[in-house]
């Protein structure tokens, strides 16, 4: 299975203020940056359980008919918009996979901090497209954690928006 990060972070590698807040995210401001070309590529999402708490914010449903795996342990039923199409899964990075494959997903998205670092550290992630917003928030949650061993990627490309956004494609260096 292929396992894809698509997140921004401030200049400073901070992917939400330290409560998890994304107001210093630009609203886009118009200026497409490949997000709807890449969700149209998934058969599903993986998130964290704070992650879904930001997503429940936000005035739409950003994934239309996706499905949407939440990892929780404390989770057994969910309050969704309508038509989302959500469930609780609990398990290793690993086993979430497993299981995911033996439905059929060929392509998942990973998104959340916690969820990226587990998925990272499980050697599950092909391909990082990171967008870098021009701000420095100085502290907040960050995209990487601690790692016991060094990961190399390979640069891919590197796209620059008039907004000052600067998105880079990083794939795993097996």
């Amino acid at each position: 299975m292929k396992a894809t990060v698509f997140i921004a972070t401030s200049l400073d590698g901070f992917i939400a203020r330290k409560d998890g807040a994304l107001d210093w995210l630009p609203v886009n401001g118009g200026e497409p940056h490949g997000y709807d070309e890449f969700i149209a590529t998934v058969d599903a999402l993986v998130i964290g359980r704070k992650t879904l708490e930001t997503v429940l914010k936000f005035d739409a449903w950003p994934y239309a008919q996706k499905p949407v795996v939440v990892l929780s342990t404390t989770l057994s039923q969910l309050k969704v918009p309508e038509g989302a199409l959500c469930e609780v899964m609990a398990g290793t990075p690993n086993e979430i996979v497993t299981r995911l494959t033996q439905r059929g997903m060929k392509h998942i998205y990973v998104d959340g901090g916690i969820t990226i670092q587990g998925f990272l550290k499980a050697g599950l992630i092909q391909r990082l497209i990171i967008t870098r917003i021009p701000v420095l928030l100085g502290s907040g949650i960050p995209l990487f954690g601690t790692l016991s061993n060094d990961m190399r990627f390979e640069h891919i490309a590197t796209r620059s928006y008039a907004t000052g956004m600067v998105q880079s494609e990083y794939s795993i260096v097996a």
